[in-house]
């Protein structure tokens, strides 16, 4: 692995405390690992060397929530005012029809349009097991993610509770829970590396309480617990679920989670648009996470989350693009901006700034994903970081560089992105991967699934 400098940096945001923000920096990569980040850093001459005099260097972003599948069903034009609960009804018997090779371009799209907006970290959610598809559906996910070179969190998702058991999804898109427990065996033994800088981790994600059976959610976190993997789900995000809770368990969501053992440092929930006070000290006291998802909670009309209080409590919150068919897309910048702007509307202009906004991007992102040394530029941390150039029609101007991705938004695609070390984006393209053969491949899964 090649030793990397990136030189003369018009800014460095490091995300480091003790180190703050550098100006006319080098940021110097070895095996994987940052090694010295400041002004007077020798540059060995054997080093690739990237001139970023005019550029901001940020550490990689880190995506908490996802759905890989949905990047095939972007815009469906019968759901595009649709609320969760209708929507979720609609689609389902489209996304039955998703096989391996599907799964795996609509991956390999989603890690893209990831890469090339500056996250270098992601999870995905991945729930979805029609009956029709293989057993090992879901390592078409890794297997991509392997191949694009992103760091990868992949959980093992799942549905018990169907039409016919009071559920929201239709029958042919559940499984048996012990179909589903033996599985998230295997994908625990295949793909899960839990050391430090590994590639590839596995959690444990059961859809949602309106989509799996109390045993299930009780026996998933068992079985989490006794692999030693993370568990998620989604939690609180329309008034309709909490509905749903209290007339089939008979309590709000986030006390059933608590009843099924489900809270702790090791837990992360997508959205939690409806917490009480209490509830927020809750999360606070056992450091349970947040996966922040604002521009589909928008898009679908569920309401915008309480993460200003989040962070002053001291809840684990991060930022998730969530599934591209409620985005519509797996822009890292366009979930940046709209986090400080939604909750300026909603709390108040002095209730998000630029720091928050980058601290669940990047290392409170990584925290709630329980990934150690990734999120900030430290020596001896995760060498995943992005550049951005400050002197194109969209960046230039800006009085403040720190601020310039969080505020300006839209920059399109990052200068250069490394991974592991790795050269991943550069110039704004992906490196070693043919663009053009995802995108043809994405338009012929579309077709398949049109077809179908």
């Amino acid at each position: 692995m090649s030793t990397i400098a990136i030189k003369n940096a018009a800014v460095v945001v490091t995300m480091d405390p003790e180190i703050g923000v550098l100006q006319d920096a080098t940021v110097l990569i070895q095996k994987g690992r940052i090694v010295e980040v400041g002004k007077a850093v020798q540059v060995p001459e054997d080093a690739v060397t990237f001139d970023a005099k005019n550029s901001v260097v940020y550490p990689g972003f880190v995506n908490t929530h996802h759905h890989f599948y949905q990047s095939l069903f972007r815009g469906v034009p019968e759901v595009q005012s649709a609320k969760l609960f209708d929507w979720l009804t609609y689609l389902y018997p489209m996304w039955a029809k998703i096989d391996p090779d599907i799964l795996f371009a609509a991956s390999r799209l989603a890690i893209a349009e990831l890469l090339l907006s500056g996250c270098t970290t992601t999870s995905d959610h991945h729930y979805l097991f029609p009956a029709a598809a293989p057993g090992d559906l879901i390592d078409a996910e890794f297997e991509a993610a392997t191949e694009m070179g992103i760091r990868f969190l992949g959980t093992r998702g799942s549905m018990s509770r169907g039409e016919s058991k009071g559920g929201l999804p239709p029958d042919s898109v559940v499984q048996t829970e012990s179909e589903i427990l033996k599985d998230s065996v295997r994908v625990i033994d295949k793909w899960h590396d839990p050391s430090t800088f590994s590639m590839t981790r596995v959690a444990l994600a059961p859809c949602s309480p309106f989509s799996v059976t109390t045993d299930l959610m009780q026996e998933t976190a068992a079985l989490a617990r006794d692999k030693h993997v993370r568990l998620h789900t989604h939690l609180a995000e329309t008034m309709d679920e909490e509905e749903y809770c209290q007339e089939t368990y008979g309590m709000r969501p986030l006390a059933y989670m608590e009843s099924t053992q489900w809270l702790g440092e090791d837990v992360w929930f997508a959205h939690g648009v409806y917490f009480t006070d209490e509830e927020l000290r809750l999360l606070a006291q056992t450091r349970t996470g947040i996966a922040h998802c604002p521009v589909s909670n928008l898009r679908l009309g569920s309401g915008i989350a309480r993460v200003p209080q989040m962070l002053d409590l001291g809840v684990p919150v991060g930022l998730g693009v969530d599934g591209s068919a409620s985005n519509d897309s797996s822009n890292m910048l366009h979930e940046i901006q709209t986090e400080l702007l939604v909750h300026r509307v909603k709390w108040g202009v002095d209730s998000m700034d630029v720091n928050k906004v980058l601290y669940t991007a990047t290392k409170g992102g990584a925290q709630v994903l329980g990934w150690d040394r990734v999120g900030q530029l430290t020596p001896g941390w995760a060498a995943d970081l992005s550049v951005w150039r400050l002197d194109t029609i969209s960046s230039v101007g800006f009085w403040d560089p720190v601020a310039a991705l969080v505020m300006g938004g839209r920059f399109g695609a990052a200068d250069l992105v490394i991974v592991n070390g790795k050269v991943l984006v550069q110039d704004g393209r992906l490196t070693g991967i043919d663009h053009q053969g995802i995108v043809n491949d994405a338009k012929k899964a579309i077709r398949k699934l049109k077809e179908n």
